[in-house]
């Protein structure tokens, strides 16, 4: 199976930030994905994120396959929020009717499901 690797919000904004300290390093890593043939994949949820203040068209998706967020994602999503919710001691009755759940988690759910998905790419 051929591994991939799943690029964070934060990885785009300092690739596509040449003023950023971290510029280089996410350079270095897109070419040394690329040459490598390493899969890289984007959730739709980091392009929703990236798009608050970016643009779409700023992302490089001809070299990235769009990972959609989807039911199975959404279910592995819960059952990774209620671990982090009870692991940092949030009482879940006092989330009800909802509960915020941190785009993060979404991501790691994705990457959990996606057995390809070897690394998690971020700056955070």
């Amino acid at each position: 199976m051929k591994h991939s690797v799943l690029l964070d919000t934060s990885f785009f904004i300092r690739l596509l930030n040449d003023e950023d300290p971290l510029h280089s390093n996410a350079v270095n890593y897109f070419k040394y994905f690329l040459e490598k043939d390493v899969v890289l994949k984007v959730s739709t949820i980091s392009i929703a994120e990236y798009c608050v203040f970016g643009k779409l068209e700023d992302l490089p998706l001809k070299n990235v396959q769009i990972l959609p967020f989807n039911l199975k994602d959404a279910e592995r999503t819960g059952e990774f929020a209620k671990i982090i919710f009870t692991a940092n001691k949030v009482e879940l009755e006092k989330l009800s009717p909802r509960a915020i759940i941190p785009n993060d988690s979404k991501l790691f759910a994705q990457s959990d499901l996606d057995k390809s998905i070897s690394h998690f790419v971020t700056s955070d």
